[in-house]
């Protein structure tokens, strides 16, 4: 593990906001979720986000290269539609609840930011899936009736705009991320 020097690194990530009317749809589902007993946290309201990129830890000098070549985004504005949830498992266990985010176009604009960020040294992503982490689990007794609850939860499709995408700065804390936006990029 290498030494950090205080503010050399900073750990950030391009993600999409959404607004009021999905937080709340995102809090109705998080309820029923809930209904059902596990351990683990529902995602903050204020921090929900889709990550189109995570650079991690990155040095400022190159955090201010990737502020601006983020400007050269050309991309026009598009619609999203949230989907069903889903669950991802470690070794058979349930560990995050998400709702898919629908829409090619977000395909599309996280693959131009990986171009770009590609230049800069960035390693691509694997693979990515437009979707909102809305919960995560560390622990759940009865699995199947778990899974079986949740996947029986009905998500409303609904649509919102799609008008900008930022850089975030993300720390770390005890009690859990503190998000700061460091740059917003609008779309055409």
């Amino acid at each position: 593990m290498r030494e950090i020097q205080d503010n050399a690194l900073i750990r950030c990530f391009l993600c999409i906001d959404f607004p009021n009317g999905i937080i709340k749809e995102v809090a109705r589902v998080q309820e029923l979720i809930g209904k059902k007993n596990f351990i683990g946290k529902f995602t903050e309201l204020e921090n929900l986000h889709l990550t189109l990129k995570f650079l991690g830890e990155t040095e400022e000098d190159k955090v201010d290269k990737v502020k601006d070549l983020l400007k050269e985004i050309n991309f026009n504005k598009f619609r999203l539609k949230l989907g069903n949830i889903g669950i991802f498992h470690v070794r058979k266990d349930p560990r995050i609840i998400w709702i898919k985010v629908l829409g090619k176009e977000i395909y599309e604009l996280q693959k131009n930011i990986d171009d770009l960020m590609e230049k800069e040294g960035f390693k691509r992503e694997e693979r990515f899936m437009g979707h909102l982490t809305i919960a995560r689990i560390k622990y759940v007794k009865d699995k199947k009736g778990f899974e079986n609850h949740v996947k029986n939860i009905s998500v409303k499709p609904l649509e919102f705009d799609l008008n900008n995408f930022k850089l975030i700065k993300s720390e770390l804390m005890p009690q859990g991320p503190i998000y700061t936006e460091l740059e917003e990029y609008e779309l055409s």
